[in-house]
């Protein structure tokens, strides 16, 4: 079996994907437009960056690392050695624990009943989650809109500075400074410099954040 039990005392890693702190957040009373009602995080420890995926159903989870363990691995040319999440069933599935052996990645599990142990996960979900609202209270656009919404705070929170790092987990990830002057009020009327027509700036297509 590839599961053991999280030590609190661990120490960070040292190097880009040995270790993916997970969680899936919801479900959410406000369905988001695409019929997304949760959404699932990965972090690295030692960047600090992540990658946020809308879902429908939790049952999606799995599929979705996937998704995720292929795109980063293949970016960076490193494999991911632990993946660190609660007991959440969508995590403890046979099928789950056989991807992760054949992969060679160790699951980290969180005692039960203890999310403040999961507290990367934790932390970040929180910090989007504040963010979203934020935006959308500042917004006059529906509640559905809250994906959108995410997507951009997950965009923007890879791109400013945390205490946790030395540098932007951007820079981190990807040895390059991130670039913000296109960045416009979420929500807001702009308009097109070629065409004068005005549309509303609604979300930043970026590599980390995602739908199913």
């Amino acid at each position: 079996m590839t599961k053991k039990p999280f030590n609190k005392d661990k120490e960070r890693a040292n190097e880009l994907l040995g270790i993916i702190h997970t969680d899936v957040c919801g479900p959410f009373s406000h369905v988001a437009r695409g019929g997304y009602r949760y959404f699932m995080t990965f972090t690295d420890d030692f960047s600090r960056y992540g990658y946020v995926y809308l879902i429908r159903h939790k049952s999606e989870a799995f599929e979705r690392f996937k998704e995720f363990q292929n795109e980063v691995q293949n970016q960076l040319d490193r494999k991911i050695k632990f993946l660190r999440s609660d007991r959440g069933g969508e995590y403890l599935s046979q099928e789950f624990d056989n991807h992760l052996m054949e992969s060679g990645i160790v699951s980290q599990l969180t005692p039960p009943y203890t999310p403040q142990m999961n507290g990367v996960s934790e932390m970040r979900n929180r910090t989007l989650l504040d963010m979203v609202r934020s935006v959308m209270c500042r917004s006059s656009l529906p509640v559905s809109f809250w994906g959108h919404a995410l997507e951009t705070a997950a965009h923007i929170l890879n791109r400013v500075p945390t205490k946790s790092v030395e540098k932007t987990p951007y820079e981190m990830w990807t040895g390059k400074k991130p670039k913000l002057s296109f960045l416009k009020i979420w929500g807001c009327e702009d308009q097109d410099q070629e065409t004068n027509d005005l549309f509303c700036s609604l979300l930043i297509l970026s590599t980390e954040v995602k739908t199913s």
